[in-house]
C-alpha cells in the first residue's frame, strides 16, 4: 500500500486544490496567473503580444513575462471582443486604433459588429482576413510541433 506525503501534493486537506496567495490589485502577474485569470491558454496570450502592439509585458531574464494590471486588463478585453463579440483580430486591432477604444472603461462608445449581413464586399474582406488568420493560426500551430 502506497500513502501519500501530505505536503507533496499542491492539494489541501480537504482535496481541494490550494489557491495561489492574494496579490494586490497594482502587482504584476505572470504569464500563467493571467492564463489562469482569464481562462486564455499560455499561448494564445503569446500569439495576442504578436499580433496587438498595445500589450508589452515587462520581460526579464530568460524571457519570463510580468504584465502589468493594464495589460491584463487590456487582455480581459481583446478576449471579450473575440471569444463574446465575435470580432476578428483584425477588427479588434482596428478598435484599439480607435480614440474611443483606448480610454479605460469607455466600452459603450466601443462600434459593435452590425447584426445584419454586411455587403458583398466587407463579406469578401471579412473572408480574406479569416483566411489570413487561419493560415496564422497553422503556423502557429507548426511551430509548437516541431518544438
Amino acid at each position: 500500500m502506497v500513502t501519500e506525503d501530505p505536503n507533496s501534493s499542491p492539494e489541501t486537506r480537504e482535496g481541494q486544490p490550494a489557491r495561489r496567495p492574494v496579490k494586490s490589485e497594482a502587482a504584476f502577474r505572470t504569464i500563467s496567473e493571467v492564463s489562469e485569470d482569464l481562462d486564455v491558454p499560455q499561448h494564445v496570450l503569446r500569439f495576442w503580444e504578436s499580433k496587438f502592439t498595445q500589450i508589452k509585458p515587462l520581460k526579464r531574464g530568460g524571457g519570463r513575462r510580468y504584465y502589468r494590471p493594464e495589460d491584463v486588463q487590456l487582455l480581459s478585453h481583446i478576449r471579450d471582443l473575440l471569444y463574446r463579440d465575435g470580432y476578428t483580430i483584425r477588427g479588434v486591432q482596428k478598435l484599439l486604433r480607435e480614440p474611443a477604444a483606448k480610454g479605460k472603461g469607455e466600452e459603450a462608445e466601443v462600434a459593435r459588429p452590425a447584426a445584419k449581413a454586411p455587403p458583398a464586399a466587407d463579406r469578401k474582406t471579412a473572408l480574406r482576413e479569416m483566411a489570413e488568420e487561419l493560415r496564422d493560426l497553422r503556423r502557429i500551430l507548426a511551430e509548437a510541433r516541431r518544438k
